[in-house]
């Protein structure tokens, strides 16, 4: 997608936004929008809206850890992924290989909470395939 095409969207999603504030959906979707196009400040304000909002959706925690660890917010970007765990976050290969937590990936912090994923993937009952 071009920048101007993520300028656009932006534009759009801001107005939505101003008429309906608690739009979880524009929140989380103009977060990314904002990190991808180096806007990493704002995507932290809609990251940090968004876990108020839903303290309980384990992607608001994770993109918070991720724009945390954008600004090089080494323990707090931990923490949030920590939250996102709790609250279910399971994807183990893209926690690894996300490029947003590139700064995180010596830290121990990381490495605990990508070992509890790991443990907790272990653990879990498995679907039955078809």
């Amino acid at each position: 997608m071009a920048k101007d095409d993520n300028e656009f969207q932006i534009g759009f999603y801001e107005g939505v936004l101003r008429h309906n504030p608690h739009d979880q959906e524009v929140i989380e979707l103009l977060g990314g929008l904002y990190t991808k196009q180096g806007r990493v400040d704002e995507g932290l304000r809609m990251d940090r809206k968004l876990v108020r909002l839903a303290p309980e959706n384990p992607i608001a925690h994770y993109n918070l850890a991720c724009s945390l660890a954008l600004k090089r917010r080494k323990a707090d970007a931990v923490r949030a992924l920590r939250r996102a765990v709790e609250t279910g976050y399971r994807d183990l290969q893209w926690l690894r290989e996300d490029p947003d937590l590139a700064s995180l990936r010596g830290h121990a912090g990381f490495r605990a909470v990508e070992a509890d994923v790991a443990r907790l993937l272990a653990s879990e009952p498995k679907e039955p395939q078809s």
